[in-house]
């Protein structure tokens, strides 16, 4: 390094109230390009310094609600424009689910935009190579010191003047620092062939590796092994390694799942009519919960209150009344049973209901049967 112009004259100080004193000590003297360094934040040095608030917050603000603004606004295009879609019965214009992405775009706007103009408008895009870097008296106020340093661009400026005024001050050690000569007047270099070329060879390296990447090094072995699964069989998919050419297989005959207690009573209607008893307690819970199941699987075919009447509109038979003398003398399980297993053209809804549903079904079937056939003391 080979001095340059003379960027300024530092002093240090042992404690932050001399520091602060010096700093409105400063500001009296006339000088207004001056800076102060410390190991940490010290409260009141913005004061000391007159420093004015910051513009800096009013451009957050300002790159915020752009951003808020313009994500609205194209959130309302395409929902509203050019892609309007129904989404669960709401209007196409529903501002609470837009909500979330304005907010995202309003704090990515606020600090991206921010930073940026920090340092390229407020810092001047500032040159890497400052003349206080690796100097003794930046080490000092990043370990244990505090420190002022009063810039020679200062138009009441004086190296003579000043530095006999950071001794006057109490200043424990008062240095000029210079520029690099050779980096005095490095002025922008964004448009230097050089950088350019740098960068340009690193975007096109950046863009082979990535192209090689994704388009060629993941089909090598071993990087396509989860794409390449020989005979994975997927959903809905047909298969040639079994002879029915189905890739869905049913389960093994008499396979038990972990924790499951398979149903006791299968194809054997009498004994469950004679054996099981419904463990549900008729609470309104329960009565609520098998209306709800009732309405959803029963009342297509059966009818809301369990008549017969099918909603189906004579696609499909209708099935008889739940009231007839028959169904109504049927034990608990009995039902359960037709339910769990099905008869004649009725489905089985075993795989669909739960266990607890289906007896809270049953007692709702008796709620209705009882409804249907109610007493003069039901009504009293």
């Amino acid at each position: 390094m080979t001095k340059g112009p003379l960027y300024a004259v530092t002093g240090l100080f042992d404690t932050p109230d001399k520091l602060l004193h010096a700093s409105e000590e400063t500001v009296k003297r006339g000088y207004t390009k001056f800076d102060c360094h410390t190991p940490y934040p010290v409260h009141g040095l913005d004061g000391a310094m007159s420093l004015k608030d910051s513009t800096l917050g009013y451009l957050a603000f300002f790159f915020g609600m752009t951003g808020a603004v313009s994500a609205l606004a194209f959130i309302t295009w395409v929902t509203a424009v050019d892609y309007p879609l129904v989404v669960g019965g709401k209007p196409f214009w529903s501002w609470p689910a837009f909500v979330p992405p304005i907010f995202e775009v309003t704090v990515l706007s606020a600090s991206v935009l921010t930073t940026l103009a920090m340092i390229a408008v407020y810092f001047k895009m500032p040159n890497t190579a400052h003349p206080l870097h690796d100097t003794p008296y930046m080490k000092a106020v990043s370990a244990d010191r505090y420190g002022i340093a009063i810039q020679a661009a200062d138009p009441a400026f004086d190296e003579r003047s000043a530095t006999e005024f950071l001794r006057t001050l109490g200043a424990l050690a008062v240095e000029p620092v210079w520029f690099d000569r050779e980096r005095a007047h490095h002025g922008a270099k964004l448009l230097e062939p050089r950088f350019l070329g740098v960068l340009a060879v690193t975007a096109l390296t950046v863009a082979a590796v990535a192209y090689g990447t994704l388009n060629h090094a993941m089909y090598w072995e071993p990087f396509n092994w989860m794409q390449n699964q020989g005979n994975k069989l997927k959903a809905q998919k047909p298969s040639t390694f079994f002879r029915d050419g189905r890739g869905m297989r049913t389960p093994v005959g008499g396979t038990v799942a972990r924790g499951f207690m398979p149903y006791a009573y299968k194809g054997q209607p009498d004994s469950a009519a004679k054996y099981l008893v419904n463990p549900a307690v008729p609470t309104q819970k329960v009565l609520d919960r098998g209306r709800q199941k009732y309405l959803t699987f029963c009342s297509p075919c059966h009818g809301n209150f369990g008549r017969g009447d099918s909603r189906l509109n004579q696609q499909f038979p209708n099935p008889p009344t739940l009231h007839s003398d028959k169904v109504r003398t049927w034990p608990d399980g009995a039902l359960y049973h037709v339910i769990t297993e099905g008869q004649n053209v009725m489905p089985a809804y075993g795989s669909q209901i739960a266990r607890d549903d289906r007896w809270a079904i049953v007692h709702y079937l008796r709620v209705l049967q009882r409804a249907h056939f109610a007493k003069e003391t039901d009504l009293q």
